[in-house]
């Protein structure tokens, strides 16, 4: 009697989750929400305080109160994606941000307003590190690189675009709705990225989840706040002596999170921001570039919608669609990047640098010649060449900083890359801004804007010169 012997089957390791299209466009939705909300309010500023009887200081809190919520919070978020599914905080992110929209659309004050966009810009923070971590989870090679290039350009595009459409909106006036519906817009895309999120947006997770570093978490939260805060509110409230506190207190915090989070990782745990990832070349030497780009991009952005507004005379269209040219230049130059970076590498991102510099020389002639008849056609060719050379500095910074970052940190690599763009941009706001509003006084609008600008130029020389640092193969 012959015996059989069964043989156990074995079972071939479960692919990763894939990617396709349509989760690529629901996500890079989802990305492209909080960064035109951070810019869209710059030109609806104005008609805010008409009609909310707002102060500056108050105004300066609508956009201020939303950008340090979403950049204190963004390395959370990203790790509770790491811990509990990155779909499901996408899923619940993208809703918060929807529901918070609606509040700050319906809002019947200013402080109900701030409240709101606090709540707006903490929604962001758990759904936006969701998508670089799906991203990086959930693709691989061409695919992901290709990915990653469309979301710098999604970024960079969302930046430029948010101050248009705010622009458009609040002229339209729709249903006599003028400031609101530059939020009430979000509600509807917010419906359509749900809907298009359940059916396209694999899950993933990290493989070991940690649990949520609870003193890092606080510890970078106080060392944003006590830098931010004071930056962004202390011009406009006379710089009271807490201002001063808190920026005094700055170090001593940011020297405590770094040494709680060193003594974690060297413990074998998994703190929030673990200083073991920026071993990566790659990473620290493309964080430490994206700082100076970021703060000149939010910077000029401001600067800009303020000196159209108040000094040329424009209305919120004219003033949104001056960067137009901006916009549609980084656009099509942005979809040539992957093709470039195959070719020359990060060198692009130097060549990027000098083309933004050619540009922001550009605008300073235009605006020192033509002041005050400054608008879409004196500021076309500075304006396209400056977009055309920040399309190739972004996106392909963005994927430097991301390309060596294993998949089981994609959570925590993405939220500390967003968190660092995301505190620059609100850096930018607050000292290219407060220079600006400082010199204004004593030197008028012609020149205080060209001093802003050549300061912004000084940070882009900078830019050229670090990118001179960056790994030459782009992985």
């Amino acid at each position: 009697m012959t015996e059989t012997v069964t043989t156990p089957t074995v079972r071939a390791p479960a692919a990763p989750p894939a990617l396709g299209p349509l989760g690529l466009l629901t996500v890079l939705l989802g990305a492209s929400l909080p960064l035109v909300d951070f810019f869209i309010v710059n030109v609806a500023l104005p008609t805010i305080g008409t009609d909310l009887h707002a102060g500056e200081a108050v105004l300066e809190l609508v956009v201020a109160g939303y950008g340090v919520a979403y950049a204190v919070l963004l390395v959370l978020g990203g790790r509770l994606g790491d811990l509990f599914g990155r779909r499901r905080l996408f899923l619940g992110g993208m809703a918060a941000f929807g529901l918070t929209s609606l509040a700050c659309g319906l809002s019947p004050d200013a402080w109900s307003l701030v409240a709101a966009r606090v709540a707006q810009g903490a929604s962001a923070a758990a759904m936006l590190p969701q998508v670089l971590a799906t991203i990086q989870a959930a693709t691989e090679g061409p695919r992901r690189a290709r990915a990653m290039s469309l979301y710098g350009a999604t970024a960079g595009l969302s930046m430029v675009a948010g101050q248009i459409l705010g622009g458009v909106l609040v002229a339209a006036d729709i249903a006599g709705s003028g400031w609101r519906s530059v939020f009430l817009v979000n509600v509807p895309v917010v419906v359509v990225g749900l809907v298009l999120a359940a059916r396209a947006v694999p899950e993933t997770r990290s493989a070991r989840p940690e649990p949520v570093d609870g003193v890092g978490t606080v510890l970078l939260a106080l060392s944003l706040l006590t830098l931010l805060v004071p930056l962004t509110e202390g011009r406009a409230a006379g710089w009271p002596l807490w201002t001063w506190l808190s920026l005094a207190a700055f170090p001593g915090v940011a020297s405590a999170f770094y040494a709680v989070e060193r003594r974690a990782d060297r413990q074998g745990r998994t703190p929030l921001v673990p200083p073991s990832l920026f071993a990566l070349r790659s990473l620290r030497r493309g964080l430490v570039l994206m700082v100076p780009f970021s703060i000149g991009f939010s910077g000029f952005m401001f600067v800009i919608a303020v000196a159209l507004q108040r000094g040329a005379g424009l209305g919120p269209v004219p003033a949104g669609l001056a960067l137009a040219p901006m916009a549609v230049a980084f656009l099509f130059v942005s979809l040539a990047g992957p093709r470039l970076v195959a070719r020359h590498g990060a060198r692009v991102v130097t060549f990027g640098s000098l083309v933004q510099g050619v540009g922001l020389v550009l605008i300073v002639l235009a605006a020192w010649r033509d002041w005050p008849d400054l608008g879409l056609v004196e500021l076309l060719p500075g304006a396209a060449v400056a977009g055309a050379g920040q399309a190739l500095q972004l996106p392909v910074v963005m994927r430097i900083v991301l390309s060596e970052v294993p998949s089981a940190r994609a959570g925590v690599g993405g939220g500390v890359m967003v968190t660092t763009q995301q505190s620059a941009l609100a850096l930018g706001v607050a000292t290219l801004g407060t220079l600006f509003l400082s010199l204004v006084p004593g030197h008028g609008m012609r020149d205080a804007l060209v001093a802003t600008l050549l300061v912004q130029l000084a940070g882009v020389v900078l830019t050229g010169l670090l990118s001179l640092r960056l790994p030459r193969r782009v992985g």
